[in-house]
């Protein structure tokens, strides 16, 4: 996941919530999770359709179980550097999409 981040000088590392995250203009992208589970941040609309795919489930930081916009896909789902591409990707657009959102309140 480093790798694939690295070329966008723009993606910060940081450890935060038990996970190594990588954020894009202080928002969190995806997270490295024990296991070797990816944290997806994604808008909610983009979450409840995702969760429909096998392998992926809400986020449960410590008892709280997140929103459809906190995912978590197990390692399985992520055999190869494409489908891992994939949920960079879903998370990057939903990212855009929120910080447009914001920006236009």
């Amino acid at each position: 996941m480093r790798a694939l981040l690295s070329a966008d000088a723009a993606i910060e590392e940081r450890r935060m919530f038990g996970t190594r995250a990588f954020l894009d203009d202080g928002r969190i992208l995806v997270g490295a999770r024990p296991g070797g589970v990816l944290l997806v941040r994604v808008d909610d609309e983009n979450g409840a359709a995702l969760l429909t795919q096998p392998g992926v489930s809400r986020a449960v930081m410590g008892a709280r179980t997140m929103s459809a916009g906190w995912l978590d896909v197990v390692p399985e789902v992520l055999g190869d550097d494409t489908a891992l591409m994939f949920w960079l990707d879903v998370a990057r657009e939903s990212t855009g999409s929120a910080v447009a959102d914001s920006e236009s309140e």
